[in-house]
């Protein structure tokens, strides 16, 4: 017999713990993600550590009253140190992709 599929989890980790605002963070503005927003109407944000994929779309809905139809979530590693001063720390980013007409203001 075939075994049934697994059901997806919209169980949110960390949005009881902390503001809607402390778990989305700072948009990611750079020339590909602009390039994003005006053919594909996808945005891009730096995240919580902790923050899975229903967090993130729990509170976009509640911060910019939009309706998500995909979220992707991406662990970008560190850069470690060989012989640089700067380093690119780790951090996660959520690439989110919006409805048709719906839209997010991003002041850079």
């Amino acid at each position: 017999m075939l075994q049934n599929r697994a059901k997806k989890s919209i169980k949110t980790n960390v949005l009881g713990k902390m503001h809607a605002l402390e778990l989305i963070g700072t948009p990611l503005v750079t020339e590909k993600a602009y390039k994003q927003v005006e053919t594909m109407n996808t945005y891009w944000f730096r995240i919580d550590k902790a923050a899975n994929k229903n967090d993130v779309k729990a509170a976009l809905q509640s911060i910019y009253k939009v309706e998500p139809l995909s979220v992707r979530v991406i662990n970008v590693v560190s850069k470690g140190r060989l012989n640089r001063k700067l380093v690119r720390r780790a951090y996660k980013k959520a690439i989110v992709t919006l409805k048709k007409g719906d839209k997010i203001e991003l002041s850079a």
